[in-house]
């Protein structure tokens, strides 16, 4: 099975320049926890996260009023193709502790895939969990 086959296909992206309040307030009405940041050709060059949004916006102090998606998103963004297998989407979820993939195509964003839209297909139930037990699992020692 292929990521197009499970993937989101209706999926809102945020301009870099989008205010942090505005970001947040698509996640609420959405209901998600992140959003893809693209360019004006709707290229994919980062990803927040509503994590990012409190450990690199409010805890450091960002006013949330004038900071930018850009100075809070995450850079350097994993992608996944349409024609990805799901096998191959969760491996790379899980040794990447994320829970979702941008769906890139001829450079552009056409969908978002969760470690949720795996989970729902019972044949991947294993490799969704697999996954999600690697993404849970801390990467380094806590204190």
């Amino acid at each position: 099975m292929k990521v197009s086959d499970v993937m989101t296909t209706k999926v809102y992206a945020a301009l870099s320049n989008a205010s942090i309040s505005e970001v947040a307030k698509k996640m609420k009405e959405l209901n998600v926890g992140s959003i893809p940041v693209c360019n004006n050709q709707d290229e994919p060059i980062g990803i927040i996260t509503d994590r990012d949004i409190v450990l690199r916006g409010i805890v450091q102090g960002v006013d949330n009023s004038t900071a930018t998606a850009d100075k809070l998103m995450s850079k350097g963004v994993l992608s996944v193709t349409p024609d990805t297998h799901v096998h191959e989407a969760a491996r790379i979820m899980g040794e990447n502790q994320v829970r979702r993939l941008p769906v890139v195509q001829n450079s552009k964003i056409v969908g978002m895939v969760s470690i949720g839209d795996l989970a729902v297909r019972n044949i991947y139930e294993n490799e969704a969990g697999e996954a999600l037990s690697n993404i849970s699992t801390p990467s380094r020692p806590t204190m």
